[in-house]
């Protein structure tokens, strides 16, 4: 499965459940990384992204490339906040989305509330969680897991819905019952 994330401590977490506090905001990072997810091995691909400025929005090829999109911002961060919901403007995914708000162990710094958020994710039609990626490694393991799951159900219905176009709507056919059986059948 391929994800875009938007901030490294997240990702890094996720990846080696060790909390690094300084990255290298210059260059997206791909990582890939296989766990197990309700007994079935799965593949991460793993895009962070880092913008280079408040300006610089995210372009539409990850939203194609990915099968899944965290949008994470800091609680500490008015400015990140309103720049992921510009960023989900931009993106206008049809994959599933989890908002994701980082540094909840910093209540003290906070500028945005948790209802803000849960209002935002109401709007953006997505999940929510607040997590501490330097301090919840089982949360933000939890985060990536579930947008796991949900890709995985998106996938189960667009292959349904490509059955579905390819045979005709669900009335347009029917599946063989047989009432009874052949030998029951009167002979002519």
């Amino acid at each position: 499965m391929k994800y875009s994330s938007f901030v490294s401590a997240l990702t890094v977490r996720f990846l080696t459940k060790r909390y690094i506090g300084e990255y290298d905001h210059q260059q997206d990072s791909k990582y890939k990384h296989e766990v197990l997810l309700d007994g079935e091995p799965i593949l991460f691909e793993i895009l962070d992204t880092c913008p280079k400025s408040i300006d610089e929005l995210p372009g539409s090829e990850i939203a194609q490339w990915a099968d899944g999109l965290f949008l994470v911002y800091s609680i500490t961060d008015r400015e990140s906040f309103n720049y992921v919901r510009r960023a989900k403007q931009s993106l206008q995914p049809d994959i599933p989305l989890t908002l994701v708000g980082n540094k909840a162990d910093m209540v003290h710094l906070r500028q945005v509330s948790p209802e803000e958020g849960e209002i935002l994710a109401k709007d953006f039609e997505c999940n929510f969680a607040e997590v501490a990626a330097a301090e919840q490694v089982n949360q933000v393991g939890d985060v990536f897991h579930e947008l796991s799951r949900e890709v995985l159900t998106h996938r189960r219905r667009a292959k349904h819905s490509l059955l579905d176009r390819m045979l005709g709507s669900k009335t347009a056919y029917r599946v063989y019952s047989r009432g009874k059986s052949d030998s029951a059948l009167p002979k002519d």
